[in-house]
Parts: C-alpha cells; structure tokens; sequence
C-alpha cells in the first residue's frame, strides 16, 4: 500500500512508483530499541532494559544515544565490504538497503512508495534515501523540516601499503549515523508538528547531484519546506572552540542563534574558513537555499586542524570519537526538535 502523503504527495508517490526498480531489503537489522514506557510500567523498581549493547537503568532516557549505537552504524558503513561507497557501485547498493532497513525498522514510512529515489549519473543507477514523518499538527504538518546527510563516498583513494579503499567513516557515514539516530528519535517521541524528511544524498560526491535532484523535486511539487538542516563530517570534536559545531552560512540566517537560545548553550558557532573555502555552496544543503531561498546549512566539526584524512584512505573508524558523536546528537536534538515546532516563520533568512 502507498504511503499516505500530504497535499500532492499521492501522485508524486505514484510517478516515483513507476519509475523505481531498486528493491529495499534488508542486509543487515538495526538496533533494537526498548520504548521507555517498559521501564515505566516496573513502578519504579530498579530494571534494566538492553539498548543497543548497553544497559540502562531506569534513570536514563531509552530514547538516549549512546556510542556504540553511533558506532555500530558507522562500522558497517565504513566497512572494506562496501568499498567506499562510490556512486553506482555494489557498495552503495548495500549501503542503500541498510539505510532503508533501518528506517523501516524504527518505523520511518517511505517519502515516495520506496525509500530509494533513483536518479541517474552518467549513465548509472545513483539513489537517494527519504524516509517521511507526518507532522502532527493540522496546520504546520504541510510546512516540510528536510534533515540530511550525504552516505555516498568516493571509492577508491590514493594508496597507502595495501590499502586503495576510501572507506569514508567520518566522510560522511558519520554524518548519515546522526541523522539515522534522529530519524529513530522523532519516530519514538511523535511530537513533530512540521513534517520531516529524512533523507541520505547519494551523488554528494559528483556535485551534489542527489540534492539537487530531490530539492528540484521538491519544488515542482509545491512542498513547502521551512528549513533544511545538514550533517556533515561530526566525526571528531573540534578543538579550543566554545561550540560544539560551526554552521555554514551562518550570518545568512538565525538558525545558529535560535538553535543556541533553544538549548540554551552555545551549541553552534562560526567558523571563518567556513566562509573563506565557501563551504555553504560546497554540501548538500545548497540546492535547497537555491531552490526554496529558505535557511539551509550544513553543520560540521571538521575545521581543517582536527582531522587530516579527508578524502584519504586512513578516514576510518579507528580515527573517530564515538563519545563525541553521541554527544553530539544528544546535545542537538533537543534544538531541532524546537526548530521542527517552531512558530511560524520564526526560523528565517537575515535581511
């Protein structure tokens, strides 16, 4: 049965079904996650429940990112067997159907009537991955927050002994690991009165080619997108900062003060080679600031000091700090989440 979407989202969903052949089994089953109200129903008595491979007791959250949930995801992502992730190869390929398993699984319903949005790229089959949460409320539901990551990488690197695979860890299975984690978030709690996309690029590597794809679909369809917030290499911490991650971008917009007045930290800074090296028109968010001149940025803690493997064949998970990364997403959700409910037009571009 076809997903239910808002407004056109129907017919949309009825032209991706024509044109999509790729299927999205399941290679490999994501985290198991215990719902919170199992620890409630003890009344109290001292429990343990299993998320991930941790133990929790009742005192913590179950909707809590730990590190090795951060980790798990990355080490398959980043893994020898899916060779880099190059755009039309088999890697991808697996890579695609884990993305779409889990999302599935952590019951995140398909943006069209399957989670692969397939594009072509000289020639090859490339494919993003969108999963869709309803909005809850009836009137901001039609307004769209799109929160993204780029999964694909680039293949095959420099060689380095033996080594020729560009795993990519922290480029960007880092990235796609966070906005995996908050797509389980949302879909636990339910409070999102914006509808939210979550959606994996494909093609980030070739020119932004998966975003830019599925921002001109979104446009010719009407959607109404508020805000788009990407995720971008947080794989290490940045260091002798007072922030946790830079946006870019940011004096275009209020998103960093707003995200730093709703956590009520200094969650997000800048960063003056963000502007010096133009990395605002460099990441996936850009053809959403083109297409719907709407805040869209990328958040990111590579700063040019903390990590030199980029684009390397040693970017891989022994480099990264799963600590950090759960951090990381624990800090911020509570900030999106604000943004996802916010009044309207209170997240805006600068004059």
């Amino acid at each position: 049965m076809l997903k239910k979407i808002i407004g056109l989202g129907i017919v949309m969903s009825l032209i991706a079904c024509g044109a999509t052949k790729a299927t999205d089994d399941v290679v490999e089953k994501p985290i198991k996650v215990v719902s919170q109200s199992e620890v409630d129903e003890n009344n109290g008595a001292e429990v343990e429940v299993v998320i991930g491979d941790h133990l929790q007791t009742n005192g913590k959250k179950a909707s809590e990112v730990y590190p090795n949930d951060m980790k798990t995801i990355v080490s398959y992502l980043a893994s020898d067997a899916l060779a880099g992730r190059d755009t039309g190869s088999e890697g991808i390929d697996k890579a695609a159907t884990y993305i779409a398993g889990y999302l599935k699984e952590n019951g995140i319903g398909p943006y069209y009537c399957r989670y692969r949005d397939v594009f072509d790229v000289n020639g090859k089959e490339a494919f993003n991955v969108i999963g869709l949460l309803e909005g809850t409320d009836p009137v901001l539901r039609d307004e769209y927050v799109v929160i993204g990551a780029h999964y694909d990488h680039i293949g095959k690197g420099k060689k380095v002994g033996d080594d020729v695979i560009a795993n990519g860890a922290n480029d960007n299975a880092a990235g796609t690991a966070a906005v995996m984690q908050m797509a389980k978030y949302f879909a636990k709690v339910k409070n999102n009165k914006r509808s939210i996309v979550f959606v994996l690029f494909a093609a980030e590597e070739k020119g932004l080619l998966g975003s830019k794809h599925l921002a001109k679909q979104m446009k010719e369809a009407g959607r109404n997108v508020y805000a788009m917030l990407n995720f971008e290499m947080i794989g290490v911490p940045l260091v002798g900062k007072d922030y946790t991650a830079y946006v870019t971008g940011y004096h275009k917009s209020n998103l960093a003060e707003k995200m730093n007045a709703y956590a009520s930290a200094n969650l997000v800074g800048y960063l003056p080679q963000a502007k010096q090296y133009q990395l605002f028109s460099r990441s996936d968010n850009y053809p959403f600031y083109t297409e719907f001149n709407i805040p869209a940025q990328t958040f990111c803690t590579f700063d040019f000091t903390n990590f030199d493997y980029y684009h390397h064949v040693d970017d891989e998970i022994d480099k990264l700090d799963f600590n950090h990364m759960a951090s990381f997403v624990n800090a911020y959700l509570p900030a999106i989440e604000k943004v996802v409910n916010s009044a309207p037009n209170e997240i805006r571009l600068n004059d």
